[in-house]
């Protein structure tokens, strides 16, 4: 393994022209000011660990963030920002709005009702929301919490539940569990179908596996990072359909605003009329957000986006004196926050109209992302900055929505496989050594998206050439420290990191599994839906069968059918004997899916029964595929 660099000169030249950029103001305080309003407590130590002792999150390991001028490694607004994120604790917003930051990626607020708190996005481990409650409690004072709103269907607005009430709670009706429509649906479509590659690439896009320090993760663009706590899912108790619904809470009515395929599939803003407060859950943020989001998620709706922000401004603006949002600091003052709804709204809708415009002339994918730049009057706002997103990544993400992966030339219709065609690149260029002789050169004057560009051919052909692992990892470090995204960063170092560390062999590695607060929250035929993917068509493509599935103690059935590589199912009372019927209880159908425990101890246990054909059920099992969760990407 190579050590990591320092940044070169032309890194350094390229920070040196970011802090001489016209269109920043680097004077402007009004972001440290509104990020430190209403400070009232942090944690003495800021360490979170779970009941076995194990840290779930750490801002202690952030110290380095201290320095107030940004090193050659870190773009200088990205440390900027990521200076910001440090300003964690517990805040009092309004007379009876708090929020506590830092505690995780997202924020968490809580609402003074008349008896208890309502909590809104409990983030996203059960000790992490715990922790924020207990700061909320022990300087704000002790009340139970009668309410939890989610904003929307993203894991880190819903996964910390479990910290601030229970399902008993909420079961016995004690605590209201708000949500928009299809909240259920959307959340287990994004952490379920794609979990795996979802939950991999995730750890890239966060860091997640970098050393935090100036030459590593620094930052997440929305927050620090993500915690690693336990996660769950309760389900709401009352769904919000339609705009302009209302709500008394404990006392606290509430105006809602429903914004379907904005910032994810289902989700919310909401106004306090008592209190002049208006939550714009995550539709906005003091960055550019996601379009397309790095980790993997479907295209997100641009034209959608805007469209819900100026209903935003004409429903709540002449009433509102703070906005506060459920990622980073509030916006306070009429004015302000009017300006700060207006700008964020006109850059989705600029991406979006523009590169369509683009589009229109014959401009492909990556022509557009080329092309594309914002007027200065949205990208001179540090809030609307490439911290989480960037304009070359959602531009292309505006034009994957409406013209998909193909730009038209019928020589990028049938292109050969990574492998393949790396080899033969590579054979073209001279051989391997050949192409590394140029690729250095390009290093040295600087080109270093050539570099990760060409040298990615040889190590797919050689991946056991370390010089071309090195080299390429060299590129990608110094793009990762010129990157204003802290997404690109993340990747880019991550990306570095596993090309120096990879030693040819493939490490032991766990399956992934679905979290169980997940699975119980899912519907069986979501659950099913889950089984289906995993199956392994080529495995499975000459096995026909049925299998009728019972479950005790809630009436469900579910008739499986397996045949041409498929499985289907119906939801339906069991029909005509199969020859295979299994009996157990959804508890137990959860632990035999997650693997907890096998089919043999749950059978003599006497909590699975299996009429008929056995082989038929434990064949089903033997074909459902269990997912490496550190997939190589960097290497073939």
């Amino acid at each position: 393994m190579t050590e990591r660099k320092d940044a070169t000169d032309f890194t350094g030249r390229c920070h040196a022209e970011a802090l001489a950029d016209p269109r920043l103001d680097w004077s402007d305080e009004r972001d440290w000011e509104f990020a430190r309003r209403g400070f009232l407590a942090r944690l003495e130590e800021p360490v979170i660990r779970n009941a076995k002792g194990r840290v779930v999150w750490d801002m202690t390991t952030y110290g380095f963030l201290d320095e107030p001028e940004a090193p050659r490694t870190v773009h200088p607004s990205l440390w900027r920002q990521a200076r910001l994120n440090m300003e964690h604790g517990l805040f009092r917003i309004h007379d009876r709005i708090y929020q506590v930051r830092g505690h995780d990626l997202s924020v968490v607020s809580f609402i003074v009702g008349d008896h208890g708190y309502i909590v809104i996005d409990p983030l996203i481990s059960a000790e992490t929301a715990r922790s924020a409650l207990d700061l909320v409690t022990t300087h704000v004072g002790e009340r139970p919490v009668v309410a939890v709103i989610y904003t929307h269907s993203h894991i880190d607005h819903y996964g910390g539940v479990e910290g601030v009430t229970s399902h008993e709670a909420v079961a016995a009706g004690d605590v209201q569990v708000l949500a928009p429509e299809g909240f259920v649906a959307a959340a287990i479509a994004e952490n379920v179908l794609a979990g795996n590659v979802m939950t991999r690439r995730a750890s890239y896009m966060y860091g997640n596996l970098l050393p935090r320090d100036a030459r590593g993760q620094v930052d997440a663009g929305l927050g620090k990072t993500t915690s690693r706590g336990l996660v769950g899912l309760i389900e709401p108790t009352d769904s919000i359909v339609e705009t302009g619904s209302r709500r008394v809470v404990d006392g606290v009515e509430i105006e809602f605003q429903v914004t379907p395929d904005t910032e994810a599939p289902a989700e919310m803003n909401f106004f306090f009329p008592q209190f002049s407060s208006l939550c714009m859950a995550e539709n906005c943020s003091h960055n550019q957000h996601n379009l397309y989001t790095l980790r993997v998620a479907p295209v997100r709706d641009a034209k959608a986006w805007a469209h819900y922000m100026n209903e935003a401004l004409d429903l709540f603006s002449d009433r509102t004196e703070l906005v506060f949002t459920s990622h980073h600091w509030p916006v306070w003052g009429r004015a302000e926050g009017c300006e700060y709804l207006t700008k964020q709204r006109d850059m989705y809708k600029y991406l979006h109209d523009e590169t369509l415009r683009l589009a229109n002339h014959g401009l492909t994918m990556d022509e557009v992302a080329e092309q594309m730049q914002m007027p200065a009057s949205l990208e001179s706002e540090w809030y609307n900055r490439a911290y989480y997103g960037s304009v070359n990544h959602n531009a292309k993400a505006v034009y994957q929505r409406y013209l998909g992966f193909f730009d038209g030339n019928p020589a990028h219709l049938h292109p050969l496989p990574p492998e393949e065609a790396a080899s033969r690149y590579v054979e073209f260029m001279g051989g391997a050594e050949a192409v590394l002789v140029k690729a250095r050169e390009a290093y040295a004057e600087g080109d270093y998206r050539w570099v990760a560009q060409v040298v990615d051919h040889v190590v797919f052909a050689e991946p056991h050439n370390a010089a071309a692992r090195n080299l390429e990892a060299d590129a990608l470090e110094q793009l990762g420290y010129q990157a204003e995204s802290a997404s690109w960063r993340n990747f880019y170092l991550t990306g570095a990191q596993e090309l120096r560390q990879w030693d040819g062999q493939r490490a032991p590695s766990s399956s992934a599994r679905l979290g169980a607060g997940m699975i119980r929250s899912m519907d069986l035929g979501s659950l099913l839906d889950w089984v289906a993917m995993r199956l392994n068509g080529p495995a499975a493509a000459e096995v026909s069968c049925r299998i009728d599935l019972e479950i005790q103690g809630s009436g469900d059935f579910a008739v499986l059918e397996l045949g041409n590589g498929v499985l289907n199912y119906s939801l339906s009372a069991v029909g005509a004997d199969s020859g295979t019927r299994v009996k157990l209880a959804r508890p137990i159908l959860n632990e035999l899916l997650l693997e907890t425990r096998s089919l043999d101890e749950l059978e003599a246990a006497g909590e699975v029964t299996v009429e008929g054909d056995r082989t038929t059920f434990t064949s089903l099992l033997t074909l459902l595929d269990r997912f490496d969760r550190w997939f190589a990407i960097v290497t073939p």
